[in-house]
């Protein structure tokens, strides 16, 4: 779960800055390609569903 957090943080960024800087228009780019990569990612995982799950000690 760390690993999406972490992509939906830096597609985030990569966003933001490519949005707001002028001449950076790939970086928004690569932010969304970070983003869908991400989605993709926790679909494959959710769909597997559990057998592997951690225990609470």
């Amino acid at each position: 779960m760390s690993l999406f957090l972490f992509l939906l943080l830096v597609a985030l960024v990569l966003g933001i800055i490519g949005f707001a800087a002028d001449g950076l228009f790939y970086l928004l780019i690569i932010g969304a390609l970070i983003l869908l990569a991400d989605l993709f990612y926790v679909a494959i995982r959710f769909r597997r569903g559990g057998g592997r799950h951690r225990m609470a000690r």
